[in-house]
């Protein structure tokens, strides 16, 4: 099992390494786009949800919000207590077609190079797996 969890960070490296130029051209890295798409699976979620159901810390999360607000992807606005609600902007939802696509090419591309399938059984172990660590999407 070791060499899985190895052989899955490298998965996600090559991930971050092959969409890095793709996302730069729109000022984004492949943690902010996990963010934009959660914004908007679940809109109006808040930093804490991002941070769990995308297990990275909080000054990460933090500085992703920031660019992303600047960016003018995504707006804040008072939430319950001290938690702002995170919403996409008109330019955001644009940008998630777009988006949605780089990454389903880059997918695409890795299961045809292998002759693999999205419903193969070690595809939806995976799944499993990771629906686990962080709850039902």
């Amino acid at each position: 099992m070791g060499k899985l969890a190895q052989n899955i960070s490298i998965l996600h490296r090559q991930y971050y390494k092959d969409t890095k130029q793709d996302f730069n051209q729109y000022g984004l890295n492949p943690t902010a786009v996990c963010m934009l798409l959660m914004i908007q699976e679940y809109p109006g979620s808040n930093q804490q949800f991002l941070v769990d159901k995308l297990v990275i810390d909080k000054s990460h999360a933090t500085r992703e919000i920031n660019k992303l607000t600047t960016l003018g992807y995504i707006t804040r606005t008072s939430g319950v207590g001290h938690s702002s609600e995170l919403n996409l902007t008109a330019k955001g939802e644009q940008l998630i077609p777009t988006i949605q696509k780089i990454r389903s090419d880059w997918w695409t591309d890795q299961f045809a190079k292998t002759a693999t399938k999205p419903e193969d059984p070690l595809a939806l172990t995976i799944q499993t797996v990771v629906t686990e660590i962080v709850g039902p999407a």
